[in-house]
């Protein structure tokens, strides 16, 4: 088949177009640079958009209605509901029309800011060359001033364990079950494995998760939090097996066994399931980049290493997002990837970590910023809640806000004013001190910046 290559030019080439790489290509094209984004999926956005965040959010949140009208809660409040049945396929439908409205709103994005999308699989052939190869077979040659690589994460596969998507499934395929698993086994209880967990427990299967660490949540959290988070998701109905390690799972027919053995005192034993959900983690996508052939290499962890302004070993060469070093969450490569570009310019390059929140969509939700108390010098005040918890860390000699953990309703939205009060260095007296709208969940983190501040809340004990 006899290839033609098509020739651009460009100030920046993108490769990848998930949270990092849209927004710096939407803000390299408003700075004045023709911009060229290449996607190597049919649809743009990445995996945060197509089968990560937004249609997890969407199961997250009907399946949290449909737990709601399943329960006495709605007696309880004065609500009487007749006859109704869960309808899957409709689930599904409202979770892709999530997606494809989003996906969409991109594609409309980079038009209105005459950003250039080729779609294709895009790697690198020298410093100022990308090529892309496209379905099709044709090529695509882009010659270019500055490359930036943004193209994200991928699902961590478990050794010895193959995904079908079908009844053994990623994070992915978790997302388009077609029907309620009698019983769920997830390899994971972090971030996405209690998700997830909450997802189809709530839409009635039974589900057991199974986690290698001594606590749920994952890397980061609290361990006070998280130890209230795993009082709270097994009231739900989950089921944990902690400090277990699995070491392999076999199929025969429609039943999944899992072989399990325990971290700390070797004891064995097995588990059956219909349904089994790997939830092990994330890994930085970079297969076919093309890096062996400008001389980047990657770190221990598969990581392109980049110093503050973001840049490789090359210099025109930038990176930002899953595929860097740091937490892998879809807000924390958009601001790296607005603040890479604007250095590309001349601008200040400056994020600080620490002020860079995580939130698990449960019901109730958990989120956290900044330090922990084992982390920092500090004073910690606590505030129970009913299925919830509020902690607030001062520096017990400047008072200043060193990190603040919730779990409780709408954590995940509560959290940005303590990112706020800490990104501008307040104390927890600054925040104690400001008036809160009542009646709202946010007076409890009021309260708990009341008591990390002079020992003692006004409606806590």
């Amino acid at each position: 088949m006899f290839v033609v290559a098509r020739r651009l030019k460009a100030d920046v080439v993108v490769i990848g177009s998930g949270p990092g790489g849209y927004v710096a290509s939407i803000k390299a094209a408003q700075l004045g640079l023709k911009t060229v984004c290449v996607e190597k999926n049919d649809t743009l956005g990445g995996t945060c958009l197509n089968v990560g965040c937004i249609p997890s959010k969407s199961l997250l949140n009907n399946s949290h209605l449909y737990q709601l009208v399943n329960s006495s809660e709605m007696q309880h409040r004065g609500i009487d509901i007749g006859s109704f049945k869960l309808n899957l396929p409709a689930m599904l439908k409202a979770k892709e029309k999530a997606v494809s409205s989003l996906t969409g709103g991109i594609a409309y994005l980079f038009k209105q800011n005459k950003v250039d999308h080729v779609n294709g699989f895009g790697s690198i052939v020298n410093p100022n060359e990308v090529l892309v190869k496209k379905a099709d077979g044709s090529e695509e040659r882009i010659a270019t001033e500055r490359i930036l690589i943004a193209t994200g994460s991928e699902v961590t596969p478990f050794p010895g364990i193959d995904i079908d998507e079908q009844s053994i499934v990623s994070s992915t395929g978790a997302l388009s079950l077609t029907k309620v698993p009698q019983h769920l086994i997830v390899i994971g209880a972090g971030v996405i494995g209690v998700e997830l967990g909450s997802v189809w427990k709530r839409l009635g299967a039974e589900v057991t998760c199974v986690e290698f660490l001594g606590h749920v949540g994952g890397m980061g959290i609290d361990m006070e939090i998280s130890k209230n988070f795993q009082k709270v998701l097994t009231k739900q109905g989950l089921k944990f097996l902690l400090n277990t390690k699995v070491l392999s799972a076999s199929k025969s027919g429609d039943i999944i066994t899992v072989q399990l053995e325990g971290v700390k005192d070797g004891k064995s034993q097995s588990i059956s399931c219909d349904t089994l959900l790997v939830c092990i983690g994330r890994r930085p996508y970079t297969n076919g980049l093309g890096l062996e052939n400008v001389g980047i290499r990657l770190d221990e962890k598969g990581r392109i290493p980049v110093n503050k302004n973001f840049q490789t070993s090359v210099p025109n060469i930038y990176a930002v997002g899953d595929c860097i070093p740091g937490p892998m969450l879809a807000h924390k490569a958009e601001d790296e990837g607005i603040i890479c570009v604007e250095g590309m310019l001349g601008g200040a390059v400056h994020i600080d970590y620490n002020c860079v929140p995580s939130v698990i969509y449960t019901h109730p939700e958990c989120a956290w910023v900044g330090k922990f108390p084992m982390s920092a010098n500090s004073r910690a005040k606590t505030n129970d809640e009913t299925d919830g918890l509020f902690k607030a860390l001062a520096h017990k000699d400047t008072d200043r806000l060193l990190g603040v953990h919730l779990l409780g309703p709408s954590a995940g939205e509560l959290i940005n004013e303590a990112v706020l009060a800490m990104e501008y260095g307040a104390s927890a007296e600054d925040v104690a001190r400001v008036c809160h709208a009542h009646p709202t969940v946010s007076e409890a983190l009021r309260e708990s910046c009341l008591s990390a501040f002079c020992g003692k809340a006004i409606n806590f004990s």
